[in-house]
């Protein structure tokens, strides 16, 4: 009886296996992708606009503007209240698809991209004049030192090389305002609270807070804070409205 010859394994080159693998895992990965997709689309998230819906959308947009123009006429009749701080903490609280781009235009050059966000300006002419216009959208007043520490220490953060660092130490500031003498938190809480002259240097690091939504602080309402709304100036309660939140 004659021996069995051997027959030689199939081999397959490793190369090939991994490239199997990587497809294999591609599929599967693929497939979850779609899956989640196809849950979105079903979810109650997605809706289909009626053409009522962006005729309504589109007269919203156009009425903002006509008021935005009316608003800045009136502006001689419609000051700020005086005070002795020149300090402005100004809140986004609304506007989405209500707003014409020239609204939001406005609040971009306020660096207040997000609703509930808050930055500290200087109460010059062209600040008034553009809070007048974008009043239905924001909320403002003359904050005090406590108000100023409590957002520094606790939602502060910096643009180091385009990248958003929390104030955490008083080396991110020295990093960043130290050739302007100011090197740590408080020199940095002085300069705000002074509307000292390195303001604006200050103001261009600090990123715009991001905070809380209040539970019952704020109600929508497009009516100015003095007439029972919640837009508008509120001087010196702009205070507990930061407190809420901080």
């Amino acid at each position: 009886m004659a021996e069995e010859v051997p027959q030689p394994l199939n081999y397959i080159p490793e190369v090939i296996l991994k490239k199997r693998k990587n497809n294999e895992e591609w599929a599967i990965r693929r497939k979850v992708q779609l899956g989640q997709k196809v849950k979105r689309l079903k979810s109650d998230n997605f809706v289909i606009k009626k053409p009522e819906q962006f005729i309504r959308e589109y007269r919203d947009k156009e009425m903002d503007l006509v008021q935005m123009k009316q608003r800045g006429k009136k502006r001689s009749r419609r000051a700020l209240v005086t005070s002795d701080s020149n300090l402005l903490y100004v809140i986004r609280i609304g506007g989405k698809s209500d707003m014409h781009p020239r609204t939001r235009k406005l609040l971009y050059s306020l660096r207040l991209r997000k609703i509930f966000s808050g930055v500290f300006v200087k109460a010059d002419a062209r600040i008034l004049e553009i809070l007048l216009k974008v009043e239905p959208y924001v909320t403002y007043g003359y904050p005090n030192l406590k108000s100023i520490k409590d957002l520094i220490y606790k939602k502060g953060a910096g643009k180091i090389d385009n990248e958003r660092v929390p104030l955490t130490s008083n080396e991110v500031v020295e990093q960043a305002l130290g050739q302007y003498g100011i090197i740590c938190l408080e020199d940095l809480v002085n300069e705000i609270a002074n509307v000292g002259p390195h303001f604006k240097e200050v103001t261009s690091f600090l990123c715009p807070f991001a905070l809380n939504k209040p539970e019952k602080a704020l109600q929508g309402k497009k009516k100015r804070f003095v007439d029972g709304g919640d837009s508008g100036n509120r001087e010196g309660q702009i205070n507990e409205l930061i407190s809420k939140m901080n």
